[in-house]
C-alpha cells in the first residue's frame, strides 16, 4: 500500500493552485506529482467551464477527472463524463432577471462554448485574447441545454464604478439583488454562488463542489477527502470535506485552517506539512 492511497485532494485553481499573477508555483507542481506518485488522487475543483479550464487541464498534473462549473460537470481527457443542466428555458429566465435587476448582464456557458451577448464587447475581446471558444448571441438564439450562467454588472455599470469609487458599493449591491431575486423566484431549480465580488455563478439545483467531490471520492474508493480553496464559492466544499485548508491570503482564511500564501505554494504546504500530521492521527 502506497503512502497516500486513502486520499483524494480536490483543489480550487485560481488563487489556490495559482498565485495572484495566475502562474502556478513550481513547488505546487512538484508536490502534486510527489503526492500522485505515492498513491494519492488529485484533481482540480473549479467554477470554470470546460472552455475556460482548457488551459488549466494542460498545466496541472492530475490523475482523476476535472470537476468543473462548481460541480455541474466532470471531464477527463477532453471528454465530458457528467453534465448537470439547468431545467429552465434560458431566455425567459435571463431576460426576466435583467429586467428585474437593471444594470446586470448574463452569459450562458457550457463545456464547448461561452455564449456572449453582442452588448458585451469587452467580454468578447477578453475571450478573443484568451483564445476561449465563444459564440455571439442575441436574445432568443438557440444555445441548447445549458449548465451554467454568469451574472455580472454591465460594462457601463463597471465603468461608472471605476470612475466614481463612491458608486462601487452600489455596483456590488446589484449582485446581491440578483442573488436574492434568483433564490426567491427559482430557488427550487437553481444554485447560486458568489465566485467573485462582481460575479455570480448559477447552476442546476443540487450542484456543488462538495457533491461532485464526494461522488468522485466514492468512484475512486478513497477514504478521506481533502479540499483546498480560497473563495466564497469554495465554502460548501471546505465545510463538507474531511479536512479543509485555505491559503493564508484567501478572502475566507479566517474560517479555516490555513497554510502559506497562494504564491508560496499553498497546495504544497498541504501535501508536505498537513497530510503527515493527518496520517499521524489516523487509526
Amino acid at each position: 500500500m502506497a503512502l497516500y492511497d486513502d486520499f483524494l485532494i480536490t483543489s480550487d485553481y485560481d488563487l489556490t493552485i495559482t498565485g495572484p499573477d495566475a502562474t502556478i508555483p513550481q513547488r505546487n507542481l512538484d508536490a502534486i506529482r510527489y503526492f500522485m506518485e505515492n498513491g494519492g488522487a488529485f484533481t482540480v475543483n473549479t467554477g470554470r467551464s470546460g472552455v475556460s479550464a482548457r488551459s488549466v487541464m494542460e498545466k496541472v498534473p492530475v490523475n482523476a477527472p476535472f470537476l468543473l462549473m462548481n460541480g455541474s460537470s466532470m471531464m477527463q481527457n477532453g471528454e465530458t463524463l457528467e453534465l448537470h443542466t439547468i431545467d429552465l428555458e434560458p431566455w425567459p429566465l435571463l431576460t426576466q432577471l435583467e429586467k428585474a435587476v437593471p444594470g446586470v448582464v448574463t452569459e450562458v456557458q457550457d463545456n464547448q462554448f461561452h455564449y456572449i451577448p453582442f452588448s458585451c464587447p469587452k467580454r468578447i475581446a477578453q475571450h478573443e485574447s484568451l483564445g476561449w471558444a465563444y459564440k455571439k448571441v442575441n436574445v432568443g438564439d438557440d444555445v441548447g441545454p445549458f449548465a451554467k450562467f454568469n451574472v455580472c454588472p454591465t460594462e457601463a455599470a463597471i465603468q461608472a464604478g471605476k470612475q466614481d469609487p463612491a458608486r462601487w458599493q452600489e455596483i456590488l449591491r446589484l449582485l446581491d439583488q440578483a442573488h436574492a431575486y434568483l433564490e426567491t423566484q427559482f430557488g427550487d431549480k437553481l444554485e447560486v454562488y458568489r465566485s467573485a465580488p462582481t460575479f455570480l455563478n448559477v447552476h442546476a439545483k443540487g450542484c456543488s463542489k462538495i457533491a461532485a467531490a464526494r461522488r468522485l471520492q466514492k468512484q475512486l474508493g478513497r477514504k478521506y477527502l481533502i479540499c483546498i480553496g480560497d473563495g466564497l464559492n469554495d465554502i460548501p466544499m471546505l465545510d463538507g470535506a474531511d479536512y479543509a485548508f485555505c491559503p493564508a491570503d484567501a478572502v475566507i482564511a479566517n474560517r479555516y485552517e490555513t497554510v502559506c500564501n497562494c504564491a508560496d505554494g499553498a497546495v504544497a504546504d498541504v501535501i508536505y506539512e498537513k497530510i503527515p500530521g493527518i496520517l499521524g492521527i489516523l487509526p
